[in-house]
C-alpha cells in the first residue's frame, strides 16, 4: 500500500493548459495535486482532513474573482494562497497580501519564484495545523477542569495570592491549593509560569480580587 501524501497543493485556474503544467511540475517534486477550473468546483471538493495545503489560485476565475474568493473563504480553515494571474496591478496584489496571501505571482513567473512560495505556504500550513492542534488539546484539558476549579484558574493566574484567592470564592487557603495543585495537573503545565502562558493562549480573562481592591 503506497504511503499518503503529507501535503496536498489546490490549483484553481480556468486555463486547462496552466492546470496541466502546473500539475505536472509540482508532480515532478513528489507533490500531491487536485485541480480545478472554477472556484465553485473547490468549494465542492472534500478537502482532506489534518493535511498541510497550499491554495494555488488564479485571479481571473470564470465565476468569480480570486480575491473575493479569497474574502469568502477567509472565514473558515482555508490554506495559505499563492496567487497566480496574467492581469496582475499593484492594488490587486496589494489587497491579496493584506488579506494573508503568502504571494502574488504575475503570469510568466520564474519557477524558482513558484516552488519558494508554494514551499512557504505549505510551512505556513503545517505551523497553522501545529498550533490549531496544540490549541484544542489545551481546549480538551480546560474542559476536563471541575466548576469549582474553573473558578480557581482565572483568580491564581490573575496573580492573586492564595489567601486572596480563597477569599474571593469563600474557601480555606488549604482547600484551594488543592483545587490549584489539581489545576496545573489537568491543564498539564509544570510550573506556574507555564500555566499562565496556556491561559493567554485560551484568552482566559484576568480577575481582580475584589478582596485586594483599595
Amino acid at each position: 500500500m503506497a504511503e499518503p501524501q503529507n501535503h496536498i497543493v489546490f490549483i484553481v485556474d480556468d486555463d486547462r493548459r496552466v492546470r496541466e503544467s502546473l500539475s505536472g511540475l509540482l508532480s515532478s517534486f513528489d507533490m500531491q495535486t487536485a485541480t480545478f477550473s472554477c472556484a465553485a468546483d473547490y468549494l465542492a471538493y472534500p478537502k482532506p482532513v489534518d493535511v498541510p495545503a497550499c491554495l494555488v489560485l488564479d485571479l481571473q476565475l470564470p465565476d468569480i474573482n480570486g480575491l473575493d474568493l479569497q474574502s469568502q473563504i477567509a472565514q473558515g480553515s482555508f490554506p495559505p494562497i499563492v496567487f497566480i494571474t496574467g492581469h496582475g496591478d499593484i492594488p490587486s496584489s496589494v489587497r491579496a497580501i493584506k488579506a494573508g496571501a503568502v504571494d502574488f505571482l504575475t503570469k510568466p513567473y520564474r519557477q524558482e519564484d513558484l516552488m519558494r512560495a508554494i514551499n512557504a505556504a505549505l510551512a505556513q500550513s503545517r505551523e497553522n495545523q501545529q498550533k490549531g492542534a496544540e490549541l484544542a488539546e489545551l481546549q480538551r484539558r480546560l474542559a476536563s477542569l471541575t466548576p469549582r476549579e474553573g473558578e480557581v484558574l482565572p483568580l491564581i493566574v490573575s496573580g492573586l495570592l492564595n489567601k486572596q484567592a480563597a477569599a474571593e470564592l469563600g474557601i480555606s487557603e488549604v482547600t484551594l491549593q488543592i483545587h490549584r495543585s489539581n489545576v496545573m495537573k489537568k491543564m498539564g503545565a509544570d510550573s506556574f509560569a507555564e500555566l499562565v502562558r496556556k491561559a493567554l493562549v485560551l484568552a482566559v480573562p484576568v480577575t481582580r480580587s475584589r478582596h485586594s481592591r483599595r
